[in-house]
């Protein structure tokens, strides 16, 4: 099993995010070859919280344009949206 601060890479603060924890998910940057076991018990390990579900999604990298004509790419991110089942992450508190 991988180290699990290598499969968390940094949590997603965004508006989306913000929403979604009122509801008691939080939303993570993962590791692309991670899977939802890994990501599961990282997070546990971790946190020390319970999770209950882990949802996944791959957002593709943009063109990036400069002056009109594409200069390169953005790089593509792997999201998990997590759902506890007991406790909080503390990190978010205040966000």
């Amino acid at each position: 099993m991988k180290d699990p601060r290598q499969v968390i890479k940094r949590p997603l603060v965004t508006e989306k995010s913000s929403d979604a924890r009122e509801a008691n998910w939080y939303v993570f940057s993962v590791d692309k070859r991670s899977n939802k076991i890994e990501i599961k018990a990282a997070i546990e390990k971790v946190f020390n919280v319970k999770v209950d579900k882990v949802r996944t999604l791959v957002t593709t990298g943009k063109v990036v344009k400069r002056f009109g004509k594409p200069s390169g790419k953005k790089s593509s991110i792997k999201k998990a949206y997590i759902k506890l089942r007991e406790g909080a992450i503390e990190f978010f508190e205040g966000v």
